[in-house]
């Protein structure tokens, strides 16, 4: 296969470093440009991370090689690579005139920041649920004046525990969800060893993190016009999202209300059931089996199945009738594989299958 030359903008930073082991060896796409701020700007990849790679897996000696580039030097980037994935840290409105700036250079963007999850002709996509959104890049590019370049974006991670489980049950029409996530220290970017004070503590904030959980997933089941994303109008989510002493993963306990109430029964079919565009195409990244139903009333458990189909597949478990709403459940997500750069991986393995990278 001829493989497209994919660039990494903020490869220094946690969620860079892994798309960095994912993309190694891949067999759609070829590492061919790294990009960070100016004071990583012309030192080795190795240098940039030495003593802050934050991956369980060594870093590959080929891409601790290569040169890392000035990501403001958008020209380089365009004479480089046939498309991005975009993790930096800058302020929103910052990235969303950047990443505009990368497409109609002609550069397709894959974004895991949120500046332009709520822009109404960028498809926000989870593969699974929504791979029908990738209908908007026509409508996109016709905005922008491009003819290849495009931003498409990777949702919040919180939601990868609650939204997926939901998706299969759509036709019973849910209409109310309530949502506690309870999420890993690495969705800060952070370790323990950085962060000594969330040992043996909970914090129950999360900067901007209730209000992505309670709208972008109407943005995901919203309806398609000719100027963009109509948001779903049918289902009210209110959420609360808490920080929890783990490494990696996002648990969701999440509550119901159908506008048809399904059996116990009919969850556990729809969810053992459930396949998609991803598994279809049998892109790469997609898990075989999407919802995985623990039976144990103890699972899941985050340490224990994070990494469930390496980490891209969703965990359910403790299904109930609830004495308020209808059901109760829990879900579980890998946060910066599913929730970050595995999710955005997965993006554009679907965009390549579609036509949407050309060389």
């Amino acid at each position: 296969m001829n493989q497209i030359k994919v660039g990494i903008i903020g490869a220094t930073g946690m969620v860079g470093q892994r798309f960095v082991t994912l993309l190694e060896n891949h067999p759609y796409f070829e590492i061919a440009g790294l990009y960070a701020s100016a004071r990583s700007a012309g030192k080795l990849y190795g240098e940039t991370v030495e003593g802050r790679w934050k991956m369980a897996t060594p870093l590959p000696e080929k891409i601790a090689a290569m040169t890392v580039y000035d990501a403001s030097d958008i020209d380089r980037i365009a004479s480089t690579v046939d498309m991005v994935f975009c993790a930096v840290n800058m302020p929103k409105e910052e990235i969303r005139v950047y990443e505009e700036a990368l497409a109609k250079a002609e550069i397709p963007v894959v974004s895991n920041n949120s500046a332009h999850r709520m822009t109404p002709d960028v498809p926000m996509i989870i593969p699974e649920v929504n791979p029908h959104h990738t209908d908007l890049i026509p409508v996109q590019r016709k905005r922008l004046g491009t003819r290849r370049g495009f931003i498409a974006a990777k949702p919040n991670c919180s939601i990868q525990s609650y939204v997926p489980l939901i998706q299969p049950l759509m036709e019973f029409e849910p209409k109310e969800i309530v949502v506690t996530t309870y999420q890993a220290i690495s969705g800060a970017g952070k370790t323990f060893k950085e962060w000594p004070e969330m040992l043996d503590n909970i914090i129950p904030y999360i900067s901007g993190e209730e209000e992505k959980s309670e709208k972008e997933p109407l943005k995901i089941w919203g309806k398609i016009t000719e100027n963009g994303v109509e948001h779903n109008k049918d289902i009210a989510i209110t959420a609360q999202c808490l920080r929890v002493p783990c490494t990696d993963g996002h648990m969701a306990a999440t509550f119901i209300r159908f506008g048809k109430k399904p059996t116990a029964e009919q969850i556990l079919e729809k969810w053992k059931a459930y396949r998609s565009v991803p598994q279809e195409l049998e892109l790469p990244s997609a898990p075989h089996q999407f919802i995985t139903y623990f039976e144990d009333p103890a699972r899941p458990q985050t340490g224990l199945d994070r990494m469930t189909e390496k980490g891209m597949g969703i965990c359910a478990g403790r299904l109930r009738e609830d004495s308020v709403y209808d059901y109760k459940f829990v879900g579980l997500s890998h946060n910066t594989l599913r929730g970050a750069a595995g999710g955005a991986v997965e993006v554009a393995e679907l965009l390549f299958r579609l036509g949407y990278f050309a060389k």
